[in-house]
């Protein structure tokens, strides 16, 4: 399965979820959202959200500071 992450063309050997993805790619930020396409999905849907071939996915983190 090849998809884009954060403009990157990625290959995987099977389909996954959103939170696999973000496992798999060891994000480890404790706040962060995510985008396929240009639809912001719900952090609650997360688990079963399956990412599909072709998708364009973006992981945005967030940092805070002063």
């Amino acid at each position: 399965m090849k998809i884009v992450v954060n403009g990157e063309e990625r290959e995987f050997d099977k389909e996954m979820t959103i939170e696999e993805l973000v496992k798999t790619l060891g994000i480890k930020a404790p706040n962060y959202a995510v985008a396929v396409g240009m639809e912001v999905i719900p952090k609650s849907e997360y688990g079963t959200y399956k990412i599909k071939d072709g998708d364009k996915v973006e992981i945005v983190t967030f940092v805070g500071g002063g």
